[in-house]
């Protein structure tokens, strides 16, 4: 077991026009089984929009959004999605629904909007952060 080591992991590409989302989730399921530990994800950029419960992708793709929040809840992984980075792309949970007076809120579970603070601590908990960026 490799239980000492314990990976971050940043996803700053947006699912459906980048891979970035769909590495990260093989290689944390290949890390897991391994006996690795994922401490955290973390989206920030376009990856936020790996958070958001409106995709709705033809029946024969991957929800990605889906994809990602069953694999989280079944592994008890935290995730964050940068704040920041969501409000300016749509993303919202409830608190900034009401906040910004917007009709929904979007954000799938079990991602949370959190800043940047949350990034640095897992970063300096973790012995290994990768990043996932989208190719454009």
């Amino acid at each position: 077991m490799h239980s000492q080591t314990a990976f971050t992991l940043v996803i700053t590409g947006a699912p459906y026009s980048t891979q970035a989302p769909q590495t990260a989730l093989a290689f944390a399921k290949a890390a897991l089984a391994q006996g690795y530990s994922i401490d955290r994800v973390f989206l920030y950029g376009d990856g936020v929009h790996l958070s958001s419960a409106l995709a709705a992708p033809p029946s024969d793709e991957t929800n990605w959004p889906k994809a990602w929040a069953e694999f989280l809840q079944g592994n008890d992984i935290p995730a964050v999605a940068c704040i920041a980075s969501a409000l300016r792309r749509g993303i919202l949970n409830n608190e900034e629904q009401a906040r910004y007076q917007r009709n929904a809120s979007n954000i799938i579970e079990p991602f949370e909007l959190l800043g940047l603070g949350e990034w640095v601590e897992s970063i300096a908990s973790t012995s290994k952060t990768l990043y996932f960026h989208g190719d454009h």
